[in-house]
Formats: C-alpha cells, sequence, structure tokens
C-alpha cells in the first residue's frame, strides 16, 4: 500500500472566479458522478436522517451536494448548512444557510446533528483531522464521508480518465494529489479519533473510499 501523502491543491489555490477554476469544478462534477459520491451520500443521509435533524456540510464547493439533497427533498432546506471559504454559490438552495469561513472556527460545529463531507478531509494532515474529529464527536449523532481510496490502481484510472476526457490540467494534477492523500482501511476513523463510535467503512473499484460513523 502506499504511504499517504498531503500536499497542496491547484484549485485550493486559485481565485474561486479564475477560468481554469471554474472549468475544474465542472470537472469534478464529472468525477463524482462516475464515483457516484452524491447518489451515495444522498443515500445514507434518507436513511439516517430524522425529523428536525440539522445537517452541516463540509467543503460545500459549488453546492451541488447540496441542491441534490434538498431538491430530492430528503432534508428541508432550512435544517441544511454549508461551509467553504469560497462565496455562496449562485445557484444556492434558497432557505439553506451558506456559511463562508474556516471550518476550524470553533463554533462551526455547534448546532449539527449529521456531518457530511464529499471529497474534502483527505486535504487534512492526521493532526487536523484529530482536531476536526474531536468536534465531530462532541456535537453531531454521525458522520457521513466519501474520500478518495488510496490505492496505485486508482491513479492509473485518474491518468488515464484524464486523456479520455480531456479534462483540465489542475484537474489532472489535484486528481493524482487527492487520491495519494486518501485512505484506505479504517486509517480514517483512527485519525478523527472516531474508535468508540460504529464505523462501516468501504472503498469501490471508481476510487472512492467511504464511511459512515454513528455515535453510540
Amino acid at each position: 500500500m502506499i504511504a499517504r501523502i498531503v500536499e497542496p491543491e491547484y484549485l485550493d489555490e486559485l481565485p474561486h472566479d479564475h477560468p481554469d477554476a471554474v472549468r475544474s469544478r465542472g470537472d469534478l462534477a464529472l468525477i463524482n458522478s462516475i464515483m457516484g459520491n452524491h447518489r451515495w451520500i444522498a443515500n445514507q443521509v434518507r436513511k439516517l436522517w430524522r425529523p428536525g435533524w440539522r445537517i452541516l456540510e463540509l467543503g460545500a464547493g459549488d453546492g451541488r451536494l447540496a441542491r441534490s439533497i434538498i431538491t430530492a427533498g430528503i432534508v428541508p432546506a432550512n435544517l441544511y448548512r454549508a461551509i467553504d471559504l469560497g462565496p455562496q454559490p449562485v445557484e444556492w438552495p434558497h432557505g439553506a444557510i451558506w456559511q463562508q469561513g474556516n471550518i476550524f472556527d470553533s463554533s462551526v460545529l455547534k448546532d449539527v446533528d449529521i456531518v457530511i463531507a464529499n471529497l474534502f478531509l483527505h486535504h487534512f494532515d492526521p493532526d487536523q483531522l484529530a482536531i476536526l474529529g474531536d468536534r465531530i464527536r462532541s456535537n453531531a449523532r454521525c458522520m457521513i464521508a466519501s474520500e478518495p481510496a488510496r490505492r496505485r490502481a486508482h491513479e492509473l484510472q485518474g491518468a488515464l480518465l484524464v486523456g479520455l476526457a480531456d479534462l483540465n490540467w489542475i484537474t489532472g494534477h489535484d486528481m493524482i494529489t487527492s487520491i495519494r492523500a486518501g485512505f484506505h482501511g479504517d486509517e480514517l476513523a483512527q485519525h478523527l479519533g472516531m474508535n468508540g463510535w460504529h464505523n462501516a467503512t468501504s472503498m469501490t473499484w471508481h476510487g472512492a473510499y467511504r464511511i459512515t460513523s454513528l455515535k453510540p
């Protein structure tokens, strides 16, 4: 198994409205569709959500995941909150809450029942994940995340997809960087300190590492 390496991704360093950033976010929509990330997270939320429970999405990006969950009627918009360093997307669902800021601000993980993340947690090193995990355990009932699976085969799949789909050069760089920062086995649960929770993890042939953690 290849060692986990966390390195900066180009998309995170570009202005939100830079042409390459806009194109790369479009590429991510294709990648999420191939990996089935949004469908899987939406299905998990559908199974676990209870009336009145509040959702917090970490690193919501262009808001596509939120739109898919809210427009499907899985969760009411007023119970959905998202945080990201970028500005609120133009097509952000009416009634949902957008918070522009840093997920490590102490107030972010308050008043939440379900924390969800899509292709986001791999950006952080073990020390940062430990801080985040401590706050999730203290405030939430469950966590649902889909991240890159760290396998050599997925690096090869990613390189092939870049050529076949003519993806942006930033996407090509960031895809490989993301896979090398991804997870395997029970790593994410360990980094987050979720040992006392009920953790279900899996990896798919399309490169997704998935975890659902439930508070005992």
